[in-house]
């Protein structure tokens, strides 16, 4: 890899501000053939580049090295020593020579390389490359470097300290524990280091003597540091500055800070320039993991859901921490029961589902076990071990243990060696007294093994995420338990009716907002009508449902008595303020803070009455969102249904209003849910609304999945419930009305009118029993109510026989005694029919009987 040039302040490249010349540079292919040559070498060994490249580096020696000398260069990052070399001339070369192995990321072997260097005025004195004016610059330059580290003592010499100073301010300079100081000539040149230089650089002062710094450390960083040096050299300006690198040799990379200062002399002469740098490994990875943690806190259990909590987890791990990242759960933790089960099973072994894993590398190959899966840990293996103990374990890829455990699994050992695993952590998930499963963290392209630091951290992050799974997990169970309890209460399909055409949709809230109480409900009422409901407990959570559950309760008690929108509302007003009184008193569980009260208790409520013999709908209304009309034509509209307030508030009336909608009329319902948004208004939601309804679909299903498509939020804060219906009509020879005379002859007429009527409809069969209800029904009007009386009746998929009259008095069943000659009506009608009732309207009442019989 070419390095990069890096040019200072006046635009000079600092190879070329140091003097290139003084340093011999050469490249040698993997195969020991020479690749590269400057100019330095040149003048080292006389060769031109012409003559020299494509050669055998071995030629160049003067001797060959011994057996033993060298170690096997192919397993080493750097060399360095004494090598004998062989001038163009023919006379010999001593020279010292530090090489760098170039091992490209991830390249082929043949793509790696060796950088030598050499410094060429520290060859022999005697040498044909090296000038007796060179010679004379070298010993200067070594003069200097020795008045630089006693330039300070002999300024106090000179103001009459003892000469012993200088010696003690050497010593001081070069015996020290813990700054790396490096003295520098005016060429950027090594010329010495103190004793802990030394060993930072893995080199002695005769090693990189007359070498500039990127020829010692083969890293982009000596760049930038050599820039400061001249800058700091040029200016006086002392420079600073943070790297980090990882000398030869070594695994750990080292955080280093780094002060540049110029040096001269009591005269100002400009001797050279120092570095002093401090070893800051230790405060920068300490900084590291408090960053970790930091991020960790900040970013896993953002959501209630487990598996994303476990890959927050590994995101947050790989690559900071570790090259590969795997989250397990126990199998027994997979129905969500309320304590997780013993987590090792009779034989010691561990049963452990994959909830997540992330590795360096795409797509994580290393992985043995895929997302979903379930994989059995025997005894003795270290997630055994690690669940036994209830501690994180840290562990080498060449431990014994490890190795028999290992070699039970092919697939693993394969991966394993591939890779390079060479060290891992298992740490068990455990919050609440209780295992969840565990963690493992391994690393392969790391060079550096895991030490104890390491595993604290791993232990303080798999802690924090065992918390917020768990937190998950009791959720998610919960979430589970509402949602059963709200679709149980929900209407598992709808009735059958010939009223309306339906079709609905219900959708829980995200798992952020929780499951809530919003309600649906199609209700069949007396005379073909029917009841659509709609409405929306206020809160979230298994509270919610279950008082969504006694509302819709209540409505269809309700309803089923034929109580008009209005009243219908007042009483279910009433039943939710008796609601909220009960709650008001009521305690939380122990442990969920004493004296809190509950929730307060409210709902919004629209209750719809449709009749397709007259094609009138009445409506009400308690704080919910107005209805939204197509008709026939297309053309959309709210309608205007009188505001209610909210059911709960209590002493406040409801108005209902009543409006005709000619036969397929679409009318839509729905929640505050499908329209409300946090980043968007009111009138958007309802604009898009209309828009979805307005265009023809197939079905009425079709229609309900693009208007959650094209108006839904992307993240819905709310449930959805939504119910369209489009309106049928009762054709007029399905329908016969008669008036009839309060006078007890007119009972005979009714029943044969009645009678004459089946027989044109078909429905012979349902003669004896017609014109028995027929008969008590009349006959109680007469006796009893008030005129006018009417006689209806409407084939439908019932048959319904209707009875009304101006009186309001409802009529009531009772058992007659063995002597009594009347009060068996009522008690043959219910006999007879498949239900009946009574109804209240604004001119009196009507009691009604519905037989089954053939639709026709």
């Amino acid at each position: 890899m070419e390095r990069c040039v890096v040019e200072d302040h006046a635009g000079r490249s600092v190879r070329d501000a140091v003097g290139e010349v003084l340093t011999a540079r050469a490249t040698v292919d993997e195969h020991g053939t020479v690749t590269g040559w400057s100019e330095g070498a040149e003048r080292l060994l006389g060769y031109t580049p012409a003559q020299v490249l494509g050669r055998p580096a071995r030629s160049l020696l003067a001797e060959e090295p011994l057996a033993g000398e060298l170690p096997p260069l192919s397993e080493l990052p750097r060399w360095h020593g004494a090598l004998a070399l062989r001038h163009r001339s023919g006379h010999r070369v001593e020279a010292r020579v530090l090489a760098h192995h170039r091992m490209p990321e991830g390249g082929a072997a043949e793509a790696r390389s060796w950088i030598l260097v050499s410094a060429v005025a520290g060859t022999e004195a005697g040498s044909e490359s090296v000038s007796e004016a060179e010679a004379d610059a070298v010993d200067q330059a070594d003069a200097d470097a020795v008045a630089v580290a006693v330039a300070v003592a002999e300024a106090e010499a000179e103001a009459g300290r003892h000469h012993d100073d200088a010696a003690l301010v050497r010593r001081g300079f070069f015996d020290s524990p813990c700054c790396a100081i490096s003295v520098y000539d005016t060429d950027l040149r090594f010329r010495r280091s103190s004793r802990y230089g030394q060993v930072a650089l893995g080199l002695s002062d005769e090693d990189v003597r007359g070498l500039r710094l990127a020829d010692v450390v083969d890293d982009p960083v000596s760049e930038k540091v050599e820039q400061l040096m001249r800058l700091a050299l040029e200016t006086g300006e002392p420079q600073y500055l943070e790297n980090h690198a990882r000398a030869p040799g070594e695994t750990r990379e080292h955080a280093w800070s780094i002060h540049l200062y110029r040096l001269q002399d009591p005269d100002g002469r400009v001797l050279g320039v120092a570095s002093a740098g401090h070893d800051m490994t230790e405060q920068y990875w300490a900084r590291k993991r408090l960053q970790l943690i930091a991020e960790a806190t900040a970013r896993i259990g953002g959501t209630l859901d487990v598996t994303r909590t476990a890959q927050e987890l590994t995101d947050v791990v790989v690559p900071e921490l570790a090259d590969f990242v795997s989250v397990d759960l126990l199998t027994s933790l997979d129905n969500l029961p309320d304590w997780p089960a013993e987590a090792l099973t009779a034989n010691g072994s561990l049963t452990l589902r994959r909830i997540a894993h992330r590795s360096v590398y795409p797509g994580s190959p290393e992985a043995v076990v895929a997302p979903g899966e379930v994989e059995e840990y025997p005894e003795g293996s270290p997630a055994v071990e690690s669940v036994r103990s209830g501690r994180a374990v840290l562990y080498q890829m060449n431990e014994p243990a490890i190795i028999d455990w290992v070699a039970q699994h092919p697939v693993r050992s394969s991966r394993i060696r591939d890779f390079g695993f060479h060290s891992a952590i298992t740490v068990p998930l455990s919050a609440r007294g209780a295992t969840l499963g565990i963690v493992v963290l391994a690393r392969h392209r790391h060079p550096d093994p895991f030490q104890a630091d390491d595993l604290v951290l791993a232990e303080e992050l798999a802690a924090r995420a065992a918390v917020c799974i768990d937190n998950a997990r009791r959720y998610t169970r919960e979430r589970r338990t509402a949602v059963t309890l709200q679709h149980s209460l929900l209407p598992q399909r709808l009735p059958e009716q010939s009223a309306v055409e339906v079709a609905s949709r219900y959708l829980p809230a995200g798992a952020r907002a929780g499951v809530g109480g919003d309600w649906f409900d199609v209700i069949p009422l007396s005379g073909a009508r029917v009841a659509l409901v709609v409405g929306d407990v206020v809160g979230h959570g298994i509270h919610a449902s279950a008082t969504m559950g006694r509302l819709r309760t209540a409505v269809r008690t309700l309803a089923d008595i034929d109580l008009p929108p209005d009243e219908l509302l007042t009483h279910l007003d009433d039943m939710v303020g008796r609601l909220a009184m009960e709650a008001e008193g009521a305690e939380r569980p122990p442990g969920e803070g004493e004296g809190e009260i509950a929730s307060d208790v409210g709902a919004t409520c629209l209750y719809a009455v449709y009749d397709p013999v007259s094609r009138r709908c009445t409506l009400a209304r308690a704080g919910h969102p107005l209805p939204v009309v197509v008709s026939p034509d297309g053309t959309v509209e709210l309608l205007d249904v009188p505001t209610g307030p909210p059911l709960g508030l209590g002493g406040l009336p409801f108005e209902a209003t009543e409006t005709e909608l000619p036969e397929g009329s679409l009318l839509a319902l729905y929640t505050d849910g499908l329209i409300e948004s946090r980043d968007r208004d009111l009138d958007y939601g309802l604009s898009r609304l209309g828009q979805a309804l307005a265009r023809p679909a197939a079905s009425l299903d079709v229609l309900c999945d693009r208007v959650l498509a094209d108006v839904l939020p992307q993240q819905p804060a709310d449930d959805v419930a939504l119910l369209v219906a489009r309106t049928r009509a009762l054709k007029s020879d399905r329908v016969a009305v008669w008036d009839v005379a309060p006078d007890p002859a007119a009972v005979a007429n009714a029943r044969k009118n009645a009678l004459c009527q089946l027989e044109s409809w078909g429905l012979t069969d349902a003669s004896f029993v017609t014109e028995l209800i027929v008969s008590e029904l009349v006959t109680n009007a007469v006796r009893h109510a008030e005129p006018p009386i009417q006689l209806r009746l409407i084939h439908d998929q019932s048959l319904i026989c209707e009875v009304s009259d101006a009186s309001s008095t409802a009529p009531h069943m009772r058992r007659a005694r063995t002597y009594d000659e009347g009060g068996r009506g009522l008690l043959l009608v219910a006999q007879l029919s498949r239900r009946w009732g009574t109804r209240q309207n604004g001119k009196g009442k009507t009691i009604w009987a519905e037989q089954s019989v053939d639709p026709g």
